[in-house]
């Protein structure tokens, strides 16, 4: 990911630390981004002299605006400290010279330098030390570890018969050690953010990061360095402003924590239920629900108090509180602006209107369960609630040019109230119509069709016809206006439409197939 900059929801995640009272190492361990891009933007925060409040309620465009303005930190600094890097290295090998001395006659020389805490921070990447094993001593309310077990869980189809494997999630607070465990259908996007928000709401509140390991849902592109976070996940940890830290991908401390929690629910959880047949996901997350209460009141082994008490006692208290709603996943789609003023989107099949000054554009959808938002370039353009109907059509009216407004109105209802006006046996055409198209659109062009007659012929001449179509059990725009195009709606049931064959060279005629 070089040369490439963070999107505009990592640096509000590096706002929201730092404004939270986060040291640059802090920021740098809990985001996995490097120093040099934590120390950037908030520079160029703190230049703006705005609030973190002020900066979380703006738009991705007008915050990119906004840091775009300031004065950008000097990016040369790095280049010429790492010039001197050998001759440090030799500096600090002579007696008594420490890097507390080679930084005080670097700062005279170079007065605009680095302060000592990123000067040794560069020295010490640039040294590369050997790895040392870390020992973790978990902090009250500061990590959150997630995963999903190896083996899963079964349930039957009471009406089909047909067995079915559910995920099983499991997440452990790191401190205490309580657990949550969840079946789910899958491992897919969806899912999984909606069961880590069922562990938050298990726990009460949420801790100051979230560690998944390296699965599709949570993590785009692992990485060594800067793993690319999946955009709904990150979106998912600003919701509940707290940092998503993927696991280091092949480094199993990382999450020795949750496999460990992950083995000790084979046990007190697949075991006990292991010969129990369950008809529903429902009833599978009931009984493992009855089988973690028992596992987190059970007492740690050689100690006297259990997960729960712990929790109750260190941890509770200093998870930051749950947000007022829930977090909407969100869903992105690419379209263009038809010519009528509507964008189509296609998990729905539905239609929804966009201002016909963007008409040609290409946007983006941004979807949740219940509602849909178009943006261009950043700035939201359009906002509905969602409906997911087929072929419908979903509209604002202001969106529509003048000449517009009136197709914007079109409805089943209002087809129906314009047949009535004219007679039974119309409105029994329009009816049949309606229902019979599978697509509106198709149904509507052809009710405007018939109604239209209704003015060129009359109603009283437009309502005999659909009579005769009713009668053909023919119903359609063409079979009306043959109908009037011949006058066959004035015939009697008993009269026939007359029927002539038409004259051509090569139609040989009943005389020439008589018998000489």
């Amino acid at each position: 990911m070089a040369n490439k900059g963070l999107e505009m929801i990592q640096i509000k995640q590096i706002i929201r630390l730092y404004n939270e009272g986060k040291s640059y190492r802090e920021i740098t361990d809990l985001l996995g981004f490097s120093r040099k891009a934590v120390t950037k933007y908030v520079l160029l925060y703190k230049s703006t002299g705005l609030s973190y409040e002020a900066i979380k309620q703006m738009s991705e465009e007008e915050v990119s605006v906004v840091m775009a303005t300031q004065e950008k930190p000097n990016v040369n600094r790095l280049a010429i400290l790492q010039c001197l890097f050998t001759t440090i290295e030799h500096e600090l090998k002579r007696v008594g010279v420490t890097k507390q001395t080679v930084w005080s006659e670097y700062k005279v020389e170079h007065p605009d330098g680095y302060n000592f805490t990123q000067f040794c921070f560069h020295y010490n990447q640039w040294v590369k030390p050997s790895e040392v094993t870390m020992h973790f001593e978990h902090k009250v309310g500061d990590k959150m570890f997630v995963d999903f077990a190896g083996s899963k869980l079964k349930f039957i189809d009471r009406i089909t018969g047909e067995t079915h494997e559910a995920e099983v999630f499991v997440a452990i607070l790191g401190a205490s050690q309580l657990t949550y465990v969840e079946a789910v259908q899958s491992q897919k996007k969806e899912d999984f953010i909606a069961v880590v928000e069922n562990a938050l709401h298990y726990f009460g509140g949420v801790p100051a990061a979230i560690v998944p390991d390296n699965l599709k849902s949570a993590v785009t592109h692992p990485g060594k360095y800067e793993p690319e976070l999946n955009r709904s996940f990150a979106d998912f940890g600003l919701h509940y402003e707290t940092t998503i830290l993927p696991a280091r991908s092949r480094k199993p401390r990382d999450k020795a924590l949750v496999e460990n929690a992950v083995k000790n629910i084979y046990t007190r959880i697949y075991a006990p239920l292991r010969n129990r047949t369950f008809f529903s996901i429902y009833e599978l997350n009931t009984a493992i629900q009855e089988e973690l209460v028992k596992h987190n009141n059970h007492p740690f082994q050689n100690k006297e108090y259990s997960r729960r008490e712990l929790f109750t006692q260190i941890e509770e208290q200093v998870l930051k509180p749950l947000p007022l709603l829930k977090y909407e996943v969100k869903n992105y789609y690419v379209a263009t602006v038809y010519k009528n003023s509507y964008i189509w989107l296609g998990c729905d099949k539905h239609y929804y209107s966009v201002p016909f000054r963007y008409i040609g554009k290409k946007v983006k959808i941004e979807y949740t369960r219940s509602s849909v938002a178009v943006y261009l370039h950043h700035e939201r353009i359009a906002y509905h609630t969602r409906v997911p109907g087929k072929y419908g059509y979903t509209t604002i009216s202001e969106h529509l040019p003048s000449h517009h407004r009136f197709v914007s109105d079109w409805s089943p209802e209002k087809f129906l109230g314009w047949a009535q006006t004219v007679g039974q046996e119309t409105e029994k055409v329009i009816s049949i119509i309606l229902e019979s198209k599978t697509h509106p659109e198709q149904a509507y062009k052809s009710c405007i069709g018939i109604l239209s007659y209704g003015k060129k012929v009359g109603y009283e001449r437009l309502n005999l016809a659909c009579r005769r179509a009713d009668q053909y059990g023919s119903y359609s725009y063409m079979t009306i206006k043959n109908i009037l195009a011949g006058n066959y709606e004035s015939l009697s049931s008993e009269e026939q439409v007359p029927y002539q064959l038409p004259l051509h060279e090569n139609i040989r005629g009943a005389a020439y197939y008589s018998v000489s």
